[in-house]
């Protein structure tokens, strides 16, 4: 290594800009003149729309939302028993869970649809039954038992 032969290492920190007075940016320092965009700590919101009322409040609110109050089920359908569980098996939600039908640690509810066939004759307990399910689960000899809790 030959020190007369080093070049300057690229600067880390860059320059900083220069604006105003000895800048090259002159006495506005790029941002034209006057207003509420020139001034020091400027910020304006998306949707600020100049003093004038903003769409978002002249238009009427609308709807509401019972979103928190929603009871949702977990479905379970006549074919998934019919796989999983054997014959006079009794089939609650804690066995969903265990079985991996259901997801463990939901508050949901446990509904039961009718779609697919059922050779087996279940016990089944759940929170909701359609019609069709209901009608399969005891033609077959099984039983229904809706749950009241919810």
């Amino acid at each position: 290594m030959i020190m007369s032969m080093l070049s300057n290492l690229v600067s880390i920190v860059k320059k900083r800009k220069t604006i105003g007075r000895g800048g090259s940016r002159g006495g506005t320092s790029g941002k034209g003149n006057k207003g509420q965009k020139a001034r020091s700590g400027a910020h304006i919101g998306v949707l600020f729309e100049g003093g004038q009322m903003p769409l978002t409040r002249r238009l009427p609110k609308r709807g509401f939302t019972n979103a928190p109050f929603k009871i949702t089920y977990e479905i379970v359908n006549l074919v998934q028993l019919n796989t999983i569980f054997d014959n006079g098996a009794i089939v609650t939600k804690e066995a969903l869970i265990e079985k991996g039908v259901i997801k463990a640690g939901k508050k949901a509810l446990v509904k039961v649809l009718g779609n697919g066939a059922l050779d087996k004759n279940l016990i089944v307990h759940a929170h909701a039954f359609s019609k069709t399910a209901a009608q399969t689960i005891s033609d077959k000899g099984g039983e229904v038992h809706v749950i009241k809790e919810k």
